[in-house]
């Protein structure tokens, strides 16, 4: 397949020109059982619990406590975790519920002995404010607005400790070198789009996202579930085509660029398409890969956000990626983002998505299900 987004590409640096510039509050029903390691199992209000590749779902009823260590802590030391409003602890022993804004420790719930990791989302660094370059390539020599975003970049990714000067000098090639080299991309001292997306700092890509009109209130799509703000049917003659080369059978293809996914049944029918908010760094791999692990609920990898209908696809050394809804702030409920942010990058690795497309995936993509990434 020819990918001229694949994250070990050469950077693009020839263009040189400036670039064109409630559902219900999640309710999570935290159970204190035995802590080993500071792992405290998780249950949430809904149809079912984390699970992975070695189990199937397990019904709402099953409060037996599972979990992996997500580094939150061990027992003597856990840190406090703070839950969302409308949250209920409830004692294991007795049945009565206790006080619920913190629970020592809490993390996300995954299948028994199976260590899912960090989830990488949630975060100040996912807000989508920081600077964009305003040229499509930045190299030694260069000087303007694009070096000294860069350089910024640098200083706040722990690469670059001198002056930010807007001049593309040895000291900034050299930083560029180390952080590609870190990053496993083409190693050139030069910043086009890998580099720059690795930063959070490439420009805006809105011209490449399409945006379909609302549906009508309560339309659905082939399948009869509730389409969002920024979803179409797959009959509808308005929804974007299926790319090219993304496989066939039963799968989820998500296009980066667009910031589209496209959910196809196992007869090669497009069921509906969605815009998502993905990541602004080049974390997504693309290729083929497939479902591994689902929760209901999950958390960020830095603690600060629930990411409702987790469904895993990543393995990273860092924390996984996947598909969620939209995170919400774990100190007091509110959502990261709107539905009319979906079409931008703004997560740290994950795929964002308004609820009702998160709860269409949740339903779609059971452990196994193929995700193709363009």
């Amino acid at each position: 397949m020819n990918d001229p987004l694949h994250r070990r590409s050469h950077d693009d640096t020839a263009a040189t020109a400036p670039v064109r510039h409630d559902r219900r509050a999640l309710v999570v029903t935290v159970i204190l059982a035995a802590v080993v390691c500071g792992i405290i199992g998780v249950a949430q209000s809904g149809s079912g619990k984390d699970t992975a590749a070695a189990s199937s779902i397990a019904p709402a009823s099953d409060l037996s406590g599972i979990g992996a260590d997500d580094g939150a802590g061990d027992a003597s030391g856990a840190a406090a975790t703070t839950l969302p409003a409308g949250a209920v602890v409830l004692d294991p022993a007795t049945g009565a519920t206790l006080a619920p804004t913190t629970v020592p420790g809490a993390t996300d719930a995954a299948t028994a002995g199976t260590d899912v990791g960090q989830d990488l989302d949630g975060g100040a660094d996912t807000t989508g404010d920081a600077c964009t370059m305003d040229r499509l390539s930045a190299a030694l020599g260069d000087t303007g607005a694009s070096v000294t975003c860069l350089q910024a970049a640098l200083v706040t990714a722990g690469y670059y400790t001198g002056a930010v000067t807007g001049t593309f000098d040895d000291a900034t090639y050299s930083a560029v070198k180390a952080m590609q080299t870190e990053k496993d991309l083409f190693v050139d001292g030069k910043v086009g789009r890998e580099t720059a997306l690795a930063l959070g700092i490439w420009p805006d890509e809105a011209s490449l996202v399409v945006r379909t009109p609302p549906p009508a209130a309560g339309a659905v799509d082939l399948l009869g579930y509730t389409l969002s703000s920024v979803a179409v049917s797959g009959d509808d003659p308005k929804m974007p085509p299926l790319p090219d080369g993304s496989g066939s059978g039963k799968r989820l293809v998500y296009d980066r660029a667009g910031q589209r996914v496209w959910a196809v049944d196992k007869n090669d029918r497009v069921v509906r398409s969605w815009l998502v908010s993905g990541s602004k760094y080049g974390n997504e791999t693309p290729g083929v890969h497939e479902v591994y692990s689902r929760s209901e609920a999950s958390t960020a990898w830095n603690g600060k956000a629930i990411l409702p209908h987790m469904v895993r696809w990543l393995k990273t050394k860092i924390g996984n990626i996947g598909f969620h809804g939209i995170p919400r702030h774990v100190s007091d409920g509110s959502r990261y983002q709107t539905d009319a942010e979906l079409g931008t990058r703004l997560s740290g690795g994950c795929q964002r998505q308004a609820d009702l497309d998160a709860d269409f995936v949740w339903d779609f993509a059971q452990i196994g299900t193929t995700v193709v990434v363009l």
